[in-house]
């Protein structure tokens, strides 16, 4: 039935954007406007779609269950909706579709581009990836709600992510209660396994703030620098700067990331793995970030794209709570 849904709702939506006066807005508009309204150009449009086309039929053969239905209408009611997003994002967390868009390179001469990329910031060697955690708020949830109020007393999800110096994301985890220090999300995460267990090359470096414990494979500043090598450590680490450039890029890409998500937090968790590979898409695509605009014809374009089951999933991981 997903499969039938995914259909369905691609063909309306085509209808629906090829009906509002009489235009047809891919035909019509160019990348620059796409990217204002939806925030993905034509290009990337139409990978994100012909993505959900293959993890449609994927589903459809694993499960062989597709529902027959002789009339071509589509009217789903809000628990249509919410299945239909729900079935999206579990499809786009499921682990092998997670590690295709978003994995810690392994293999030496990507990892010898890291550290280029990285020692160009601030002559600082060694760097593979730069990591941190940011929360996303969530409503009180009705299960464990204390485990989810962090420090600043708000509900949320602590995400651990580690960024390359071109602010792709490296390694995420989305699944932790706002309670959770960061320095306990390290320790129970599969990217110190992979630096602990040595599937990570000697010589390689994350790079942290204070809050992590200084490890040889996770080096973290001096509190109280003395002057000579110590303060000029303490200057070159500033590369670690790129963590909080690529968390600003993804909220502002993704604004369903900046206010309350009002969903339970195994869904929220979902969320914000689907953004994480939209982000790292947009970044292959070398799709710029969009401009702030709060015209009605970027609302319009906002509300085209909430229709299931594509403009669902983009419209509302992009724009559902598009302030």
């Amino acid at each position: 039935w997903w499969s039938w849904f995914y259909y369905q709702g691609c063909r309306l939506l085509l209808h629906k954007m090829t009906n509002r006066r009489g235009r047809d807005v891919l035909q019509t508009l160019d990348d620059r406007e796409l990217l204002r309204r939806y925030r993905l150009d034509r290009a990337g449009i139409m990978f994100v779609v012909d993505l959900l086309s293959v993890v449609a039929s994927s589903w459809y053969l694993a499960t062989r269950k597709m529902q027959q239905c002789s009339s071509d209408d589509l009217g789903l009611s809000q628990s249509s909706v919410s299945r239909v997003i729900t079935q999206t994002l579990t499809a786009l967390s499921q682990p092998n579709i997670v590690t295709h868009f978003v994995s810690f390179p392994l293999d030496a001469r990507t990892l010898h581009t890291h550290k280029r990329a990285f020692m160009d910031i601030a002559g600082f060697p060694g760097v593979v990836g730069v990591i941190d955690g940011t929360h996303v708020r969530i409503i009180a949830p009705s299960e464990d709600e204390a485990v989810f109020v962090n420090r600043r007393n708000f509900h949320s999800i602590n995400v651990q992510i580690v960024f390359n110096a071109a602010c792709k994301i490296l390694d995420i985890v989305a699944k932790r209660p706002g309670s959770t220090h960061d320095a306990r999300m390290l320790s129970e995460s599969g990217i110190r396994q992979l630096f602990e267990r040595r599937y990570v090359p000697a010589n390689c470096h994350l790079l942290g703030d204070s809050g992590y414990p200084c490890k040889p494979w996770l080096l973290t500043p001096y509190l109280q620098p003395r002057q000579g090598p110590q303060l000029n450590y303490n200057r070159a680490h500033k590369t670690r700067a790129v963590v909080e450039r690529g968390i600003g890029q993804l909220k502002r890409r993704f604004h369903v990331l900046h206010g309350e998500v009002r969903l339970r937090p195994e869904k929220v968790s979902k969320v914000i793995i689907a953004c994480a590979i939209l982000h790292n898409i947009c970044k292959v695509r070398q799709i710029a970030e969009p401009l702030e605009d709060g015209d009605e014809d970027v609302q319009f374009g906002l509300r085209v794209l909430f229709f299931p089951p594509f403009s669902v999933f983009v419209g509302y991981l992009l724009t559902s709570l598009y302030k």
